[in-house]
């Protein structure tokens, strides 16, 4: 059990082959295998797509179409190079909302007081003000300019298996 708990937190799940081009996860193994990518909506990609890589401090991999207005760009970021994108809000599925939904998503930060007040001086605004949620876990979260969630999380046991995976 204790293997099975490690490979569920290391992200390296056996696959069986379907034999129709896909992968199913063995049995024993997690369906959620990580994050990968997540989107972000914007009336104008190429005005979020300056934010985000003034945020980041570094410009996106990849932009659809690559002439004339993005209609979509993706940076990668952070220690798994994980996929920040950001699509027209043209794009989005009918009944989508248009404001800040209700799910938030934590990006990992080594200081969230410090990360909370560079966002608040790039213009985002306040979601939630820095919050110690238990000894070594401190969230925080604001709103982009283009009206998307944004959050922030200081997270030791990311710090754990970000160092276990150094080692192996």
């Amino acid at each position: 059990m204790e293997d099975m708990k490690k490979t569920a937190l290391m992200g390296s799940t056996e696959v069986t082959d379907t034999h129709d081009g896909t992968a199913a996860p063995k049995k024993g193994t997690t369906m959620l295998r990580g994050f990968t990518t997540i989107n972000y909506w914007a009336d104008d990609p190429q005005v979020a797509a300056r934010w985000y890589a003034e945020l980041l401090d570094t410009e996106p991999y990849f932009v659809r179409p690559e002439e004339g207005p993005p209609a979509y760009v993706e940076f990668r970021i952070g220690d798994y190079q994980h996929e920040l994108g950001i699509i027209d809000r043209r794009y989005a599925p009918e009944g989508a909302a248009s404001g800040p939904g209700g799910v938030v998503m934590y990006w990992a930060v080594d200081d969230v007081h410090a990360s909370y007040e560079r966002l608040l001086s790039l213009g985002a605004t306040v979601h939630q003000e820095p919050i110690e949620r238990g000894p070594g876990f401190i969230t925080a979260s604001v709103i982009d300019p283009f009206g998307n969630v944004l959050g922030i999380m200081y997270n030791q046991h990311y710090l754990d298996v970000l160092g276990s995976q150094a080692g192996a």
